[in-house]
């Protein structure tokens, strides 16, 4: 095993060396998606290489809400609905293919779909009743998440929708999945859960009060979300196995938000009050706390223009997405991000270093599927992921 891992190194670093590596500076950039006609739209997902951007906006036609699907080259595509009057996109696959969301029927009752290029608009059914709604997707969009007849549900192709039950009460919602279909996380009654085959629904407990609820879960099963503190005030929360939840704070006003995390579990995004108790979006990391993105980006937002929310990050933490005003149009509309690199590249443990023990990581998660191993999230670990540690070696440490 030993021998073949050097010879494997040996190999990479020897086509490395006779590889002409051209390095380019990142750059920074902010896009307004705009709307499809109507005062506003918003952003929920983003593919792992930024180009694809799901979301909700209102229409010329009707001022109801559309979910859209964006890329740069056809701007914002209004993907319909199941014959109702509207719908919205809460999650998109990892390559931008598959986006899900929930769309009105014909007769207005609300449906989990899935929608691809090939396939249209997919009505995924309900558990029980006729309602449901989808809003997490695994990273190769096989596996979807959320709500029906107040259970929150596991979809395949091959299953059709699993009830994931609940921690005791009736009620129970999925709003994440981790990149590879295995891990749930919502909430049951007023607790933040996190479910798997083997363990069921674990209730993550709170931050001191009498409420909480998961929204997103990294590739490494690290759980995002909000809860009560002890004084009654929302805050963001990151758990791990163990370290429990953890409190993220504020921008300085009292209630916090966390939605989003990248796929090594680093990075987290949401939005907070700040000191003049005005919504502003947030990124978290363990080195530099929470930072208001409006400061650290100040140089691309003009003319009073500001991000309000943040609703998702990409796998590798260089896409944010979300809500903010554009002062040009004056609305509220969906932002794209683009910080214009990937936080610690390579750090596959999430602990700040590119060091031997993520290359081990790689090395021995080799030809599996999705984790934190796969680092450019094309649901493979090779040599791509291995080149990714080596370039990036001593990073940070």
């Amino acid at each position: 095993m030993q021998q073949a891992i050097r010879s494997r190194i040996h190999a990479l670093i020897s086509a490395m060396l006779l590889s002409v590596v051209a390095t380019a500076g990142w750059s920074q950039s902010i896009t307004w998606l705009g709307t499809l006609g109507g005062r506003q739209s918003y952003a929920t997902g983003v593919s792992a290489d930024g180009r694809v951007v799901v979301g909700g906006a209102l229409n010329y036609s009707s001022e109801w809400a559309r979910a859209f699907r964006w890329t740069q080259a056809t701007g914002m595509q209004d993907l319909g609905t199941l014959g109702g009057g509207w719908s919205s996109a809460y999650g998109v696959s990892a390559d931008g293919s598959a986006v899900i969301g929930v769309a009105t029927d014909a007769t207005d009752s609300p449906r989990a779909f899935r929608w691809t290029q090939a396939t249209g608009m997919q009505d995924l059914g309900t558990l029980d009743g006729n309602s449901s709604e989808a809003y997490g997707v695994s990273a190769n969009g096989s596996v979807v998440v959320g709500e029906s007849y107040s259970r929150a549900f596991r979809w395949t192709q091959a299953t059709g929708m699993q009830d994931l039950g609940t921690l005791g009460g009736g009620w129970s919602s999925a709003y994440g999945v981790s990149a590879d279909g295995s891990v749930v996380v919502g909430e049951s009654g007023s607790r933040a859960f996190r479910w798997t085959q083997a363990t069921g629904m674990q209730d993550l407990g709170t931050l001191g009060g009498g409420w909480s609820s998961a929204y997103g879960v990294s590739a490494n099963s690290v759980v995002v979300g909000w809860a009560d503190s002890t004084s009654g005030l929302i805050r963001a929360f990151r758990w791990t196995q163990a370290t429990g939840m953890q409190d993220l704070g504020t921008l300085g006003g009292s209630y916090s938000w966390a939605y989003g995390v990248s796929a090594d579990g680093s990075v987290v995004v949401g939005w907070a009050h700040d000191d003049s108790y005005e919504w502003r979006a947030f990124r978290w990391t363990q080195a530099g706390g929470m930072e208001d993105l409006n400061q650290t980006y100040a140089s691309l937002l003009t003319n009073g223009s500001f991000l309000e929310t943040a609703r998702a990050i990409s796998p590798d933490g260089r896409y944010i997405v979300g809500q903010g005003i554009n002062a040009v149009t004056e609305r509220y509309e969906a932002f794209l991000l683009d910080t214009g690199t990937s936080p610690r590249e390579g750090d596959v443990n999430g602990d700040g270093c590119v060091d031997d023990s993520d290359l081990l990581a790689v090395l021995f998660a080799f030809g599996n599927s999705g984790g934190a191993e796969d680092l450019n999230n094309d649901g493979v670990v090779d040599d791509a992921d291995l080149l990714t540690v080596l370039f990036n070696f001593g990073g940070g440490c």
